[in-house]
C-alpha cells in the first residue's frame, strides 16, 4: 500500500512539473534557497563558535 501511494505521489509531482513548469521552478528555487540558507547559518554558527 505504501509503495502504491509513493508511486501515485511521484506521478502527480511529475504531472505538475510537466503542466506548470514556471511555478514548479519557483518552488524548487525556493526550497534550494532555504537549504542554502540553513547551511550558511550553520557555517556562521561554527565560525562564531571558533572566535
Amino acid at each position: 500500500m505504501k509503495k502504491a501511494v509513493g508511486w501515485i505521489v511521484l506521478a502527480l509531482v511529475i504531472f505538475y512539473i510537466g503542466t506548470n513548469p514556471g511555478p514548479a521552478a519557483d518552488i524548487a528555487r525556493g526550497l534550494g534557497d532555504g537549504v542554502a540558507e540553513v547551511f550558511r547559518n550553520i557555517g556562521t554558527f561554527f565560525a562564531e563558535l571558533a572566535d
